[in-house]
Formats: C-alpha cells, sequence, structure tokens
C-alpha cells in the first residue's frame, strides 16, 4: 500500500507512455465506463428525472472523493513532511477538472442552472475522459501505471466520460442555444481564474502557458510560444468546440425528427 501510495517515493520504473500496460489500463477503464453508462442509461431512460438524477448523485460524490482522497494523499507525502502546497496545483482549474464543480452542479442545482451544467458534462466530458487517460501520456512516463496517482487520475476523468454518456443515453441533456451562453460563461470563468492561478504561482492550468508535451505543443510552436496569441487559441478552440457541439446536436435532432415524420 505504501508503495501504491507513493509515499517515499516510487521504486518501480513507469512503464512509460503508449506502453502496452498505459494502453490496457486506460482502454479497461474506458470500456467499463462505457459499458456502464450505455446499460445505465438505457435502463433509466423512461424513468423520470428525479430517478434519473440518482446516478448523476452518486457520480457527482464518487468524483469529489476521489479527488479529496488523492489531494490529501498528495499533502501527506509532500517533500519536508506534510504540507498544504500540493493543493495550490490540484485546484479545479484544468479543463477536466471543472466536471469537480459541474457534475455537483448538475446533480444539486436546478433551472437553467442544472441544464447548462448538464450540457456541460455533456460536452467536455467524453472529451476529457479520452484526453485525461489515452491522452496523458505524460503520467505515465512519470508515474508507474498501478500507483495512486494515474490510477485515480483515470478514475476520475472516466467519472467525467460515464456521467456525458450517462447524461445522453438516459436523454437528461437539454442542449437550448438559450443556454449556451451559460455554458460559455462557465468555461471562460475557469479560463480567467485558471490564467491567473498561473501567473500568481507559476502552474500550467488548462494548458494556457505551453503544451506540456501534449497535442498543446502543436498551437504553442505554431505561435512560437507567444505569451498572448498561445492562450487566446486555447480558449478560442475551446468555444469552438463548446459551438460545433451544440450546432452538431441540433442537426442530428433535426434529422431524427424528420425521419420519424
Amino acid at each position: 500500500m505504501k508503495e501504491f501510495l507513493g509515499f517515499g517515493g516510487y521504486t518501480r520504473e513507469p512503464e512509460g507512455a503508449y506502453s502496452w500496460q498505459h494502453l490496457l489500463f486506460v482502454g479497461t477503464l474506458l470500456t467499463v465506463m462505457t459499458l456502464l453508462a450505455i446499460w445505465l442509461g438505457r435502463k433509466n431512460r423512461n424513468k423520470t428525472l428525479a430517478q434519473k438524477n440518482k446516478v448523476i448523485i452518486a457520480s457527482a460524490i464518487l468524483i469529489d472523493a476521489f479527488e479529496i482522497f488523492k489531494i490529501t494523499i498528495l499533502c501527506l507525502r509532500a517533500d519536508g513532511g506534510p504540507s498544504f502546497k500540493p493543493i495550490l496545483q490540484t485546484l479545479p482549474l484544468f479543463l477536466c477538472s471543472i466536471q469537480l464543480i459541474a457534475i455537483p452542479l448538475a446533480a444539486f442545482t436546478k433551472g437553467r442552472i442544472e441544464e447548462a451544467a448538464l450540457d456541460f458534462v455533456s460536452i467536455f466530458g467524453l472529451l476529457g475522459a479520452v484526453c485525461g487517460t489515452i491522452g496523458a501520456a505524460q503520467n505515465y512516463g512519470c508515474y508507474p501505471v498501478l500507483s495512486m496517482d494515474n490510477v485515480v487520475s483515470g478514475i476520475t476523468h472516466c467519472i467525467s466520460g460515464f456521467a456525458a454518456l450517462y447524461i445522453m443515453i438516459s436523454g437528461m441533456e437539454r442542449m437550448r442555444r438559450k443556454n449556451m451562453v451559460i455554458t460559455y460563461g462557465i468555461l471562460i470563468f475557469f479560463c480567467i481564474a485558471a490564467y491567473v492561478a498561473n501567473v500568481l504561482i507559476d502552474y500550467n492550468y488548462m494548458f494556457l502557458m505551453r503544451g506540456d508535451g501534449t497535442p498543446y505543443d502543436i498551437l504553442y510552436n505554431l505561435v512560437s510560444g507567444n505569451p498572448v496569441l498561445y492562450p487566446a487559441l486555447v480558449v478560442g478552440l475551446f468555444l469552438i468546440y463548446i459551438y460545433a457541439f451544440y450546432s452538431i446536436f441540433h442537426l442530428i435532432a433535426k434529422k431524427k425528427e424528420k425521419a420519424a415524420v
């Protein structure tokens, strides 16, 4: 257990990015995530919204519980003894981490906030699950596959993906255009908060400062790391992705309506 939690550092060598161990582990997580979402989504599709919401409530509790557990361990095993400093590097200011707030909002609020939160989880949950498992290559070059850092990260990212798939399959999504402004607002608020935090503590939330071995490096290199253009392009891509998701959703919905007629 001490080795799994990383107290004193890991003695095992990391298996490496895209090693068979990395791909087998994240592939298993993504498969379980997908099958569970399909099963529960189809099972609850014709139930009331309150009954459907029980699964989102459970997801909200689990994702935050795992994250609190991870932060606690990071604080306990900090260099030089227990410290609260790791909290500064685990704030919910990555695109994937926003789900730590968005899923509870979807589970415990009502009205347009609930609808916008459901949309936000639907839009970014599955993307975060894939990017945070298969795409998180740097993590598997730093830590062993079966370590607290990678296991908890994999689980929390897959809970986000599960919630997104479940919302869509069970019919909880709203995707009303009038709520798009709130969805944009949520994203822009966290982007601003992430940028301010990056400047104050010299970090890279939302990858707004540099690519750090992720696909964002393409943008970073494209503008030669320009401190204004690079973060602007990253945020712009987020906004375009939201608009594209809404547009494709409504296009598919219209085709289904015509087919039904």
